[in-house]
């Protein structure tokens, strides 16, 4: 443990550089790395003057010190020491790195998992087309009953023949209502689904524009980001 003495009768403005000094010193000495047996701490002050010991220097604690071993040669680094400020600094900088090196190795995971999915473009126009087909479907399925409650509201207008100038009976009412109402969910269904096919054909187009690089030569992760609804299609389709 590296150990500080201060004379009494030193100033007090002496004392407290040199307080400073030592915590620097111990501090140093918690980030020195661990290894495992004594060493040679060297550095080179801003004058030219080198300074050697076998434990942390004071003078360099806001200086790299070389860690040597008996021949001379390197073991390791100690790094300056940090304030609590560059420390908070740096550990947010590390995390920033961190956090850009996990993206791009989510890139180039995502661009490998599009073409192993996609091999050549054919695959990928088979699973275009099977995905429109399920949504064509579904608007085939509204517009037959779009068609089956006009039938429906055949009868009841032929009835409303009967009340011209006169309220209508409350329960023809409802029937025209619930139909109406039927009938205009349907219609919003159908948009609903016609929307759909817009944003897969984009989706698809925008993969297929991106296949096209990759299946050319470019490096997986190298294309920038995908829009957010084709990286969420291509999350789910994992």
């Amino acid at each position: 443990m590296a150990r500080c003495f201060i004379r009494m009768n030193w100033t007090v403005g002496t004392a407290t550089v040199l307080a400073l000094a030592c915590a620097a010193t111990a501090q140093a000495v918690a980030q020195a790395p661990n290894t495992g047996t004594s060493g040679i701490y060297s550095c080179a002050l801003p004058d030219g003057r080198r300074l050697t010991s076998d434990r942390p220097i004071a003078e360099c604690t806001a200086r790299e010190q070389r860690i040597l071993n008996a021949d001379g040669s390197q073991r390791a680094v100690l790094p300056p020491y940090l304030s609590p400020e560059e420390r908070a600094a740096q550990e947010a900088k590390e995390r920033r790195l961190a956090a850009e090196q996990a993206a791009r190795n989510d890139a180039v995971r995502r661009d490998r998992n599009l073409m192993l999915r996609f091999p050549n473009a054919q695959v990928h126009q088979q699973a275009r087309t099977l995905a429109l087909d399920d949504v064509k479907k579904g608007i085939e399925i509204s517009e037959r009953r779009i068609k089956e409650l006009a039938e429906e509201r055949k009868p009841l207008l032929d009835e409303t023949e009967f009340y011209k100038g006169k309220p209508l009976p409350p329960k023809l009412k409802q029937q025209l209502d619930r139909n109406d109402a039927a009938a205009l969910a349907q219609q919003q269904l159908i948009g609903n689904s016609r929307a759909e096919m817009v944003r897969i054909n984009a989706r698809y187009d925008e993969e297929l524009a991106r296949l096209k690089r990759l299946w050319t030569g470019s490096a997986p992760g190298s294309l920038g980001a995908m829009s957010s609804s084709a990286e969420s299609a291509a999350s789910s389709s994992r």
